[in-house]
Formats: structure tokens, C-alpha cells, sequence
């Protein structure tokens, strides 16, 4: 008899994911998730102890990951806010990354989790806090440098910049041309560099 594979971690979260996003958490079973992960129902309760465990771990990948996008584009630029005008920018071309990348996973899990699942409502509500938190102090720094004026806002413009994202995001998954969403991305990245002080 032939031994099973040993797992990777990141594949079986990867494929979970994607089956957790067509499916949904309620309508996917552990017979779609054996056959997804390619993994006997020992294995996968060994590795994540329950369905509830491997969905907040494919949950958290996937925040981590586009969280990782972000901070990325955060470092490479000359400053940080410079950093988050790029990424708004790169937002214009969500639909020609893979579908996993396109959507918010943690917005689609509120939607569909209301009063069923308190503890994974809440933590795709913590990842939703964290991208706006971490956007906040990146504008709270702007400000403090100068390159924004002490006018802005930061948590407010956070805000509104993580409804922008999810917007992004939502609309990138409805498929069809790319050029409106383009055009969208450059006007709110040309919008947060007209908010940037001349002198700058």
C-alpha cells in the first residue's frame, strides 16, 4: 500500500480557500474538502483540528497575503503614503490577477456569517480592521511629516480608502474589461497626491 504524501501547509490553505470561496463555509462539506486538500478526514483534523480552525487559517493566508501586497508597494516608494498611492493604482488591474487575489475573503465571510458563527464573523472583521488600521498609520505619519497637511483626517481617510479597496475588489470579480477599473484607480491615486502638500 502506498503512503499518502506528506501535506503542504500552504497548498492545502490555498486550495481550501479557493474551495471556501465558491462554495461558501456552510456549503462546503468534509467530503469537498477531502477531495480538494487530497486528504483523509484524520489528516485534515490533525493538521487543523476542525472545518471552523482550517477556514480562520485559509482566512488569515489570504489577509496576510494581500496585507503583504500592500506593504510591499509601502517600501518601494520614496515615501509611505507614495507607497499606498502605487497600490491604489496596481488596483486598476485586479482583474487580471488570479481570482483568489482579486476578492476580500474577510468581506464575503461577514456577508455571508452573521449570527452563526460569532468568533469567525469576528476575526474576518479583524482583518478588515487590521488593513484599515495599518493604512491609518501610514496617513498619520504623512501628516506628521509634512507631507500631508494637519487638515487630513487619518482614520477618516483610511476609511474611505478601504471602501474604495473592497469596492475594487467586489468589482474585479464581477469579470468583463478592465479599463473602467483603471480609470477609477487613477482617479482616486491622482485624488490622494492632489492631498499631498506642494512642497512635499
Amino acid at each position: 500500500m502506498t503512503r499518502q504524501a506528506p501535506y503542504n501547509r500552504d497548498h492545502a490553505l490555498e486550495a481550501a480557500l479557493t474551495l471556501f470561496w465558491r462554495k461558501g463555509y456552510h456549503g462546503t462539506s468534509l467530503k469537498d474538502l477531502e477531495a480538494a486538500l487530497n486528504m483523509k478526514p484524520g489528516s485534515i483534523y490533525a493538521a487543523f483540528k476542525s472545518k471552523s480552525d482550517l477556514f480562520r487559517a485559509s482566512l488569515d493566508q489570504h489577509a496576510e497575503l494581500n496585507l503583504g501586497l500592500l506593504s510591499r508597494c509601502v517600501a518601494d516608494a520614496p515615501t509611505p503614503y507614495l507607497g499606498v498611492v502605487d497600490f491604489i493604482r496596481q488596483l486598476g488591474n485586479l482583474a487580471e490577477r488570479p481570482t483568489g487575489l482579486r476578492a476580500c475573503m474577510a468581506m464575503k465571510t461577514v456577508l455571508e456569517i452573521t449570527d452563526t458563527d460569532p468568533e469567525l464573523r469576528a476575526a474576518a472583521l479583524e482583518q478588515l480592521d487590521k488593513a484599515e488600521t495599518y493604512l491609518t498609520a501610514v496617513f498619520e505619519d504623512a501628516r506628521a511629516t509634512g507631507e500631508l497637511p494637519e487638515t487630513v483626517e487619518p482614520a477618516r481617510l483610511a476609511a474611505r480608502v478601504q471602501i474604495y479597496i473592497l469596492g475594487f475588489k467586489v468589482n474585479a470579480t464581477r469579470g468583463g474589461g478592465n479599463d473602467s477599473l483603471r480609470d477609477v484607480a487613477d482617479d482616486l491615486a491622482d485624488e490622494l497626491l492632489r492631498l499631498r502638500r506642494a512642497d512635499a
